[in-house]
């Protein structure tokens, strides 16, 4: 397979093992790479959840720099209202839940929000509409006609 497109989103960690436990138990991710870098000695992981080639690139480095935050964040769908309020559960309990989930409507769903280790911010939906809207305008053409 030839990568092209969009392949990857690559986050600065401090610490890539107890990033890989956050986003193992919150996004179902897995290890797909991983290498210490020679020039630094930092740990680079490639995590994916394995349903399209794409991976998040958790690269550690000596100091935090800017989190992702609410308005920037990943978003993980995940298969029903139930999943998003179990996790939001287990977030909670460890310290990491930033916004109880939410009904927005049609096309945002059901979500809430976490944070990670490093402060990013990871939301978790159920009922977004994303697959369906790149199916559609994928079907109507590049330009959006149908």
């Amino acid at each position: 397979m030839v990568d092209v497109g969009l392949t990857h989103v690559a986050l600065p960690v401090t610490d890539a093992a107890r990033s890989l436990e956050f986003y193992a138990k919150y996004a179902h991710m897995q290890v797909v790479h991983r290498r210490r870098s020679a020039e630094t000695g930092h740990e680079v992981l490639w995590v994916s959840d394995r349903t399209r080639p794409f991976v998040i690139v958790l690269m550690e480095v000596e100091t935090r720099i800017a989190p992702l935050l609410p308005s920037g964040h990943l978003g993980v769908g995940c298969r029903s209202r139930g999943e998003v309020d179990r996790l939001c559960a287990e977030a909670e309990r460890d310290g990491c839940l930033l916004a109880k989930a939410v009904d927005a409507g049609m096309p945002v769903g059901y979500f809430a929000l976490l944070r990670d280790p490093d402060g990013h911010t990871l939301e978790l939906a159920h009922g977004q509409e994303v697959g369906l809207a790149v199916a559609r305008e994928g079907a109507a053409g590049s330009n959006g006609e149908s």
